[in-house]
């Protein structure tokens, strides 16, 4: 007798967790896409023929580091950015975080928000973790953007990497975090589009803390090692 002769549903197969959605024709906005982060990632996306739109305060500003980078890299005013972009990276200082977020709070309602910011502090001794109130600053955007759909990741990329055109790949996994398993698998297609890289599903918004103080103890291997040192999960 079988499964369904006796009543009972079969499960369907369980999905799987490498096959993600084409996300080739989403355009993406970096906010922040002036700093060496948000400029390296708006770098590396685009060279792997994604769109994207630089985000700035200042849309002249943005203009010009998008012209320095060519491939066909926008660049507008964060609000512009925003209102364009289907998937929105986060790449301000940490001190502006939450203000540019709240200023944005319109722009980015129903938008998928990837939040690679990383809350340090700097003294003699070197780089240390903040905990900011809500926990991290992903949480921090959950909470200022209610209406949008709040992700983590990029956390660990060297900047100088993603700069370099000499570089071909960057061979690191990209830690994704999030509520939602489609919007994760979106960050996590995103990322695989920059060879070298993966994008690796690594819990919800709450673990997004130690994700992100990790980069201290990066910044000190990489000081220690003269390195531009990132991440590679085993086993997967």
């Amino acid at each position: 007798m079988t499964s369904t002769d006796s009543g009972s549903t079969p499960k369907p197969p369980a999905k799987d967790p490498w096959e993600l959605p084409d996300v080739a024709d989403l355009t993406v906005g970096v906010l922040g896409g002036t700093g060496d982060q948000g400029r390296g990632l708006a770098y590396r996306l685009a060279r792997a023929g994604q769109k994207v739109i630089i985000g700035s305060r200042a849309a002249e500003r943005a203009g010009t580091a998008a012209a320095e980078l060519g491939l066909g890299v926008e660049g507008a005013d964060n609000a512009e950015c925003a209102r364009r972009s289907d998937i929105v990276i986060v790449a301000v200082p940490w001190e502006g975080h939450a203000k540019t977020l709240e200023s944005l709070r319109d722009e980015l309602a129903g938008k998928l928000v990837v939040d690679c910011v990383n809350p340090l502090g700097f003294d003699k001794k070197g780089a240390y973790a903040l905990r900011p109130e809500e926990g991290s600053a992903a949480e921090q955007a959950a909470a200022l953007l209610p209406e949008s759909r709040v992700t983590g990741a990029f956390h660990h990329l060297s900047a100088v990497l993603l700069l370099d055109p000499a570089v071909g790949q960057i061979d690191t996994d990209v830690m994704v975090l999030g509520e939602v398993r489609a919007d994760t698998d979106i960050v996590q297609a995103l990322a695989a589009r920059i060879p070298g890289m993966r994008g690796v599903f690594a819990g919800r918004l709450r673990n997004a803390h130690q994700v992100e103080s990790l980069v201290a103890n990066l910044i000190s291997v990489n000081r220690r090692y003269k390195a531009h040192a990132g991440l590679r999960v085993t086993d997967l």
